[in-house]
């Protein structure tokens, strides 16, 4: 075979039936945005940017964040909404921190519409990253029931979104990054996280609320403040609740289909 023919023939393997041209993708731009999101949350920790992600921080500097609120509300609104954003697409643990600084600073209602839009934009982030990186990873490696709840969660990932998101059962972080792994549809990602956090994030929004007679308690006790101080048996119970009544639908199409 001539050099001429060889490469005629490569530009041929090159090219789709519909005359298209195959993407050729380098492994390292597939993983580009996930090693971004992995050395950005390292550096993160390298700062100890954590240290501001707790109660005791709040505590210690809840007169002056709500000064600076007051004095610009709209600049601290929005810095809020991007800095929560950006938190969520580096997987900072502090969703729930987070929302209760929300709540303390704006109220649980503006407080809770911003985080809810914040961490869905972040969440997306963070999805698309992982899908770029890994696509149908867990469903080509494989089989038997892993991969059949990988196509039962494919098939009603709206559902188990929802479901998924009202109860705390997974890190929030796990859950922005593990649908992508099941080929979950973006505009079904998007719509079943924003929906699904909703009542978490205003509970928490509105335990952020209320909680600066809990700060001044501990801080008057000499001890420290933790989510877990604020969040009852009721609210679980809730959650847990919430997340029975949404996987309902879900549980009688399959009864539906099966008769």
């Amino acid at each position: 075979m001539t050099d001429t023919s060889m490469v005629m023939t490569q530009k041929a393997e090159d090219v789709r039936g519909d005359g298209i041209a195959k993407p050729k993708t380098a492994a390292w731009k597939r993983y580009l945005p996930v090693a971004v999101i992995v050395g950005g949350l390292g550096l993160g920790y390298a700062f100890g940017l954590n240290e501001y992600f707790s109660l005791s921080f709040l505590a210690e500097q809840r007169e002056a964040l709500s000064a600076y609120v007051e004095a610009n509300y709209v600049r601290a609104l929005l810095s809020f909404g991007a800095l929560y954003a950006v938190a969520t697409a580096f997987s900072f643990p502090a969703a729930s921190i987070l929302t209760i600084f929300g709540g303390f600073l704006f109220g649980w209602l503006v407080g809770g519409i911003v985080v809810a839009i914040s961490a869905t934009l972040g969440a997306t982030v963070l999805f698309i990253a992982a899908k770029t990186a890994f696509g149908d990873f867990l469903k080509e490696k494989v089989g038997g029931r892993v991969k059949n709840l990988a196509d039962g969660f494919e098939k009603n990932a709206f559902s188990y979104l929802i479901v998924l998101r009202i109860a705390p059962i997974l890190p929030f972080f796990i859950m922005n990054i593990a649908p992508a792994l099941f080929n979950v549809p973006l505009r079904s990602y998007v719509a079943g996280t924003f929906i699904g956090i909703l009542p978490g994030v205003f509970a928490y929004a509105y335990l952020g609320q209320g909680v600066e007679s809990v700060l001044i308690a501990a801080q008057e006790s000499g001890q420290e403040a933790s989510v877990a101080d604020l969040v009852t048996t009721e609210i679980t119970l809730a959650f847990a609740a919430l997340a029975i009544v949404a996987v309902i639908p879900t549980i009688v199409k399959k009864l539906r289909r099966r008769n």
